[in-house]
């Protein structure tokens, strides 16, 4: 693709989405040239012995090229893959080696949505910068986005938005799973999560699985955390909760045997349980079957 960049009017509608795009580009930069470019507007251009604060959300892409990125977490070494993430009102400051230039991707953003993802997603809060190396499925949504705004059809903003929660859902899931990709805790996590399945019905004994693959309870419990975002001993439960539902809603058992049927030995905790995880109580459920 080649370069661009542009600067977006968002309407009432788009604010009102919850994510909106105010700037997107790629820029090839040059070695020894001035940095960033002096045709930005005010709101965006910088010099580097001040830095800037963004009244926006940014994140560029680097695929070619190294350069730094300093806030006040600190100073930041960038590298082709590396992912600068700038936070509306923080301040900062970038730029590639002198000598070398740098290939950039950028999207700036701000909403409700954008707030919410950058501020509370416990993988993306705090981050400054993701070392992921150069990826199809990144740079791919980058460039989709990228059409989308040179085309400027009713509407566009709002699949833009999409488009960039997306690329945050890729960004969390490769975070999530860069320490467990090849690794043996993973293939023990999914045989756990299959183990789990093929006995939604009855008890389970994780601890002896993780015994018998030489893994220790409490690790496994952390890493298969870590992996899902939820315990073993939850996820089971989850299993259980999503199978009543189904027996609910498909079958003529009552709710005493539905809850025996699934394990539990007291019909009180199952509804109990139930409600707290779906919202209504299984009789509820089984009522709104027309």
């Amino acid at each position: 693709m080649k370069d661009f960049f542009k600067y977006i009017t968002a309407s009432e509608e788009d604010k009102a989405w919850g994510l909106y795009l105010n700037v997107v580009g790629k820029s090839t930069i040059p070695s020894d040239i001035t940095y960033p470019s002096p045709e930005h507007p005010s709101g965006y251009y910088f010099k580097w012995k001040n830095g800037r604060i963004l009244n926006e959300y940014q994140i560029n892409y680097i695929t070619e090229g190294n350069g730094v990125l300093e806030n006040k977490k600190g100073k930041f070494i960038v590298k082709p893959g590396s992912l600068m993430i700038i936070r509306k009102g923080e301040w900062h400051r970038y730029r590639p080696t002198k000598g070398h230039g740098w290939v950039e991707n950028y999207i700036g953003f701000d909403g409700k949505l954008a707030e919410h993802f950058l501020t509370e997603n416990q993988v993306l809060k705090g981050q400054s910068m993701i070392q992921c190396g150069v990826r199809e499925d990144f740079i791919d949504s980058y460039f989709k986005i990228f059409e989308l705004i040179k085309n400027e059809d009713p509407g566009n903003q709002h699949i833009a938005a999409g488009l960039i929660i997306k690329l945050l859902g890729y960004i969390v899931a490769w975070e999530k799973q860069r320490n467990f990709s090849g690794k043996p805790i993973e293939k023990l996590i999914q045989e756990a999560r299959f183990y789990m399945r093929n006995n939604v019905n009855g008890e389970i004994d994780l601890e002896k699985l993780a015994e018998d693959n030489f893994v220790a309870y409490s690790y496994f419990r952390k890493m298969f955390k870590k992996y899902t975002g939820i315990s073993p001993h939850q996820y089971h439960l989850d299993l259980k909760i999503i199978r009543a539902k189904e027996l609910i809603l498909t079958t003529n058992k009552n709710i005493k045997e539905i809850s025996y049927e699934l394990g539990f030995q007291s019909i009180h905790y199952f509804s109990r349980l139930f409600k707290k995880k779906t919202g209504c109580n299984p009789s509820e459920l089984r009522k709104t079957i027309v």
